[in-house]
C-alpha cells in the first residue's frame, strides 16, 4: 500500500517529465514552489537521470527547474503583495499554510532582507513560503525574481547532478537501490504524512478570522 502510493507520485512526476520534456520539469517545479507538496527531491534527480540517458542536458534541466521555481514563487509573491497577511492567514489553511509557517518565513526575511530570497531557495520548507512575506513586504519585484532565480539554480543543479551520477552508475548501484526502494518509499511517505498531519493539527489549533 505504502509503496503503491509513493510509486503513484513518482509515476506522475516521471510521466510528466517524460512526455513534456523541459516544460514538464518547469511545470512540476512551479507547482512545488507554489506550496504544493510535490518534492523537488524527486523531480530534479529524475531529470538528472534523463541527462545521463542522453535526453536532456544538465544545463537545460537546471534552467528549466529554476525557471519553474520562479513561476510558482511569483504567484505567491503577488498573493502576498495584493492580499496581505490577513487574507493569507484566513485562507492559507486550505493550502496547509499556517501562521507558524508565515512567522518562520517572516523572521527569516526580516533577519536577512533581500538575501533571504536567495538563501531560502536552498532550505527545505522555508523556500516554499518565503515568497509570501516578500510580497507582503512589497519587496522590489525585479530583485525578487532575480534572487529567486539565482537561488534556485544551485538547488536544481545539485539535485540534477546527483540524478545524473546515479544514472551513469545505475547498472552498478541499481541492484542495491532496488533492495531498499521500499524502505526509501516508506521514509519519504512517512515524512509527507507527518508534514500534512502536523499542519492539520496547527490549523485546527489556530483561530482564523
Amino acid at each position: 500500500m505504502i509503496h503503491s502510493l509513493f510509486s503513484g507520485l513518482t509515476l506522475f512526476i516521471i510521466t510528466s517529465i517524460s512526455s513534456m520534456g523541459y516544460a514538464g520539469v518547469a511545470l512540476l517545479m512551479a507547482i512545488e514552489s507554489a506550496c504544493v507538496p510535490l518534492p523537488s527531491e524527486i523531480i530534479m534527480p529524475f531529470s538528472g537521470y534523463l541527462v545521463a540517458a542522453g535526453r536532456f542536458t544538465l544545463l537545460g534541466v537546471t534552467l528549466a527547474g529554476a525557471f519553474g521555481s520562479v513561476m510558482g514563487s511569483v504567484l505567491f509573491y503577488w498573493i502576498g503583495f495584493h492580499a496581505g497577511r490577513g487574507v493569507v492567514e484566513r485562507y492559507g489553511r486550505y493550502l496547509l499554510i499556517t501562521r507558524h509557517d508565515l512567522d518562520r518565513a517572516d523572521r527569516f526575511f526580516a533577519r536577512h532582507g533581500d538575501g533571504a530570497i536567495f538563501f531560502s531557495r536552498m532550505m527545505p520548507i522555508v523556500r516554499t513560503f518565503i515568497s509570501l512575506p516578500a510580497g507582503i513586504a512589497k519587496m522590489d519585484f525585479k530583485r525578487f525574481v532575480l534572487y529567486t532565480f539565482l537561488g534556485s539554480v544551485p538547488w536544481c543543479l545539485g539535485l540534477g547532478f546527483v540524478g545524473e551520477k546515479l544514472g551513469e552508475n545505475w547498472e552498478t548501484i541499481g541492484g542495491y537501490f532496488h533492495k531498499f526502494d521500499t524502505v526509501l518509499a516508506i521514509i519519504i511517505l512517512v515524512g509527507m504524512i507527518w508534514y500534512i498531519r502536523k499542519h492539520l493539527i496547527l490549523i485546527k489549533n489556530e483561530k482564523y478570522g
